[in-house]
């Protein structure tokens, strides 16, 4: 029969190794390039660039870009749909910025510059846990 201390402290060990168990079972989020190799630009179509692809919470967009020529920008469906910059969520413009997917649901991004965004330079992803 175990004593009280050697119960209590065979209670703490057991919980110490199915919180760290659970830690090391959880996977990091992925790393997703936005175009891969051609990076956030005109020229790539990022509704077949998403195709096949899952995002998760804790994924994280990477944008690699010219940022004298671009910039990212996220924002709601009806900006996206209508390639408005007025009202954006975020705004990032260093030219490789990383966005941390942190909510489920549909996630909107455009270029701001020029008319980029109405020449397709437009992203949207649904993010699941």
């Amino acid at each position: 029969m175990l004593h009280q201390g050697s119960w209590f402290t065979s209670l703490i060990t057991l919980s110490v190794v199915f919180s760290l168990s659970s830690l090391m079972l959880k996977p990091e989020g992925a790393n997703h390039t936005v175009g891969d190799s051609s990076g956030w630009e005109l020229l790539t179509n990022y509704t077949n660039w998403t195709q096949g692809r899952e995002f998760h919470v804790g994924d994280v967009l990477v944008f690699n870009y010219n940022k004298d020529q671009h910039n990212v920008m996220q924002v709601n469906s009806t900006a996206y749909a209508d390639c408005g910059r007025e009202n954006y969520i975020s705004l990032f413009n260093k030219g490789n910025d990383s966005i941390i997917m942190s909510e489920v649901g549909e996630h909107w991004f455009i270029c701001g510059m020029y008319d980029h965004c109405e020449n397709g330079q437009k992203l949207s992803i649904n993010v699941t846990l």
